[in-house]
């Protein structure tokens, strides 16, 4: 990674809303404390058709589990990226329908072989991407049968998606991700979460789990502080428009 001059249209202060409503009542709770960041503007759209863009800088951004590149389009405009695991300083990259199969390239999933890893799969053509932003995932594609091709996702969920969405090629930066463990309570503290205080330890009147002499179990169906089913409970709309193209669940 390095460091690079702020790039001041292409960020802004992330405001602080912890957990709180618009009446300031708290309506999530574990949220607060968190450090003062700047929301970084990512390009999920790639609408720059054709243009180079040349990679300035691998950066870190506090908002998001991957690292951002900052591209420097041939036209002067500058823009920021998820970065994928092989992307490097001065690598070339392009938004076309032509492109190359190269790490960075953004191109439609008529265009992948199967058996390339990408992210940022946009749901509908010219959404934007909104599957495959997290570290170290990548898609793959399994098949492709008229206008829709098969896709299966870091969940292992296979799913239908129109062959003109784009995406971008490569596994996403900071795979080993998982591997690192904070040391301090503070750290969580910086990261914006507060304390989660287990409902059996709680009064009664607090939690539903709460009471009892010593050390008691749960002693019911799992419950929130406010009595609905918890731990396990599936909260899914039984007709979410989206199921029809869901081939196989990850459950």
């Amino acid at each position: 990674m390095t460091k690079n001059k702020r790039i001041k249209s292409l960020l802004k202060i992330k405001k602080k809303k912890s957990g709180r409503d618009s009446s300031g009542q708290i309506s999530v709770r574990h949220q607060g404390g968190e450090h003062k960041r700047f929301l970084r503007k990512i390009d999920w759209k790639r609408n720059k058709i054709g243009i180079k863009a040349k990679v300035v800088a691998i950066e870190y951004d506090p908002n998001r589990t991957a690292n951002i590149a900052l591209l420097s389009y041939a036209d002067g405009s500058k823009s920021y990226i998820l970065a994928s695991q092989k992307l490097k300083i001065n690598d070339y990259v392009v938004s076309s329908p032509d492109a190359d199969i190269k790490e960075g390239n953004c191109l439609p999933i008529s265009k992948i072989p199967a058996g390339v890893p990408f992210h940022c799969l946009e749901i509908q053509p010219g959404k934007g991407a909104q599957f495959v932003k997290s570290a170290g995932s990548a898609a793959y594609i399994q098949s492709i049968d008229g206008q829709k091709a098969i896709i299966k996702l870091p969940s292992g969920e296979l799913r239908l998606f129109n062959i003109d969405c784009k995406a971008t090629i490569g596994q996403l930066s900071r795979a080993d991700l998982a591997n690192i463990k904070l040391k301090k309570a503070g750290d969580k503290r910086n990261r914006g979460i507060r304390p989660t205080v287990r409902g059996v330890v709680q009064h009664p009147d607090s939690h539903p789990h709460g009471g009892g002499e010593g050390k008691s179990s749960i002693g019911m169906h799992p419950k929130t502080p406010w009595g609905k089913p918890a731990l396990g409970k599936k909260t899914r709309k039984k007709k979410k428009y989206s199921n029809k193209l869901i081939i196989k669940r990850i459950n």
